[in-house]
């Protein structure tokens, strides 16, 4: 009799574990409703703080509305990528609470529903989020930062044109053996009026040289132009005879920097894509310990920030659930508490990678990974 009516409530449990349109929908109907409330208010809140910060920019050379649309529209997918987490967390929190606070969840419970199988609309949500994310960070966001700083500069400069160049442009290479000095530097043409001079491994200048045009391929290396070489002594003090040239060529194992890297250096290593900061460790030869280890905690610390969308969820849920009989304000305390301790540990320990003090990749991957696998562990804890 005992074993007749265990199979029946397990074959009642394996058919809830499909898809419930009418349950999904509505759990997912909820949600979406919750999380739009969450991100229009967020994403107002960064309006008005890029309208405080920018305004008077735009307002000081008589602007148009269209430019000052445009910039704030252009400024909006960085405040998403930065507020996405937050929102889906917050939502999260919000939609189990509620549930919570009607006895919603205690009731799919009773009727078979695992707790992972509860939120299985809104893991769904949160795995699409995290994808958007994803192409926020790599695609979109570099793009519309880019193209805002354009058209501020159209907007706020009357009659000015927008440099395609850096002018007094500073390069140490990354294994400390080579130092550029560009009067102008350009991605996309020749370089002007070069000085680069290279460095001996005890740290003694070896040879300098000077030039006036310097082109780069990736076949034949660096090509300098209409300029001069100039040795130095074994204690790098005492300059010998120089030789003038019309033409120099140095080869890429010689010289190892191209000129996608050199502009990337006066960028802030924190706003460069994942991409970007691959090629830059892979086609540097002989990068030094600490510049590699900053790139690398940097790249993993991107790749899985991403997912803390979907760990939102993950931690959400249970955390909802568990305090369901106490309403919504403990729930959002806790999501709060747990969304700084996040950004805490994933803060300290990427600072932690940067001075070689820990693995790169332990420093970027590890926050995310183990709040991944605590709100599993949760998840599954609480099944029944």
């Amino acid at each position: 009799m005992f074993r007749r009516k265990f199979k029946k409530e397990d074959e009642a449990f394996k058919r809830h574990k499909g898809f419930l349109p009418t349950l999904d929908m509505y759990i997912f109907t909820e949600f979406i409703v919750y999380l739009s409330i969450l991100l229009f208010v967020f994403i107002t809140l960064f309006i008005l703080g890029d309208v405080f910060n920018d305004l008077s920019d735009f307002l000081d050379q008589d602007a148009s509305v269209k430019q000052i649309v445009s910039f704030l529209l252009l400024k909006l997918p960085g405040n998403i990528r930065f507020i996405l987490p937050i929102v889906v967390l917050l939502a999260c929190m919000w939609t189990m609470a509620m549930f919570g606070k009607h006895m919603e969840v205690t009731a799919m419970r009773s009727s078979g529903l695992s707790l992972f199988r509860c939120g299985g609309s809104i893991f769904a949500v949160g795995l699409v989020i995290t994808g958007v994310n994803i192409w926020f960070n790599e695609a979109l966001v570099p793009y519309t930062e880019r193209e805002s700083e354009i058209l501020k500069f159209y907007a706020t400069k009357k009659g000015g044109t927008l440099p395609d160049n850096q002018k007094m442009l500073t390069f140490r290479s990354f294994d400390k053996r080579r130092t550029w000095l560009f009067k102008t530097f350009n991605l996309n043409k020749d370089q002007q009026d070069i000085v680069l001079k290279r460095y001996r491994g005890d740290k003694t200048l070896d040879w300098e040289i000077t030039a006036k045009i310097a082109s780069f391929s990736y076949k034949d290396g660096w090509t300098f132009h209409q300029g001069s070489f100039t040795p130095y002594s074994h204690d790098g003090l005492m300059p010998k005879s120089t030789k003038l040239f019309k033409k120099l060529v140095k080869t890429r194992e010689e010289i190892p920097e191209i000129p996608e890297n050199i502009l990337n250096t006066v960028k802030s290593k924190d706003e460069l894509p994942s991409w970007v900061i691959w090629r830059m460790v892979n086609n540097t030869k002989g990068m030094a310990p600490r510049n590699k280890a900053i790139l690398m905690s940097i790249f993993y610390n991107r790749l899985a920030l991403p997912w803390a969308c979907f760990l939102a969820v993950f931690l959400g849920i249970p955390l909802a659930t568990k305090n369901e009989r106490s309403g919504i304000m403990l729930s959002i305390i806790v999501a709060i508490s747990v969304i700084v301790v996040y950004i805490i540990l994933s803060k300290s320990l990427l600072i932690l990678g940067k001075q070689e003090l820990l693995n790169p990749m332990i420093a970027g991957l590890f926050p995310t990974a183990a709040f991944l696998v605590y709100g599993w562990y949760t998840v599954v804890r609480n099944h029944n």
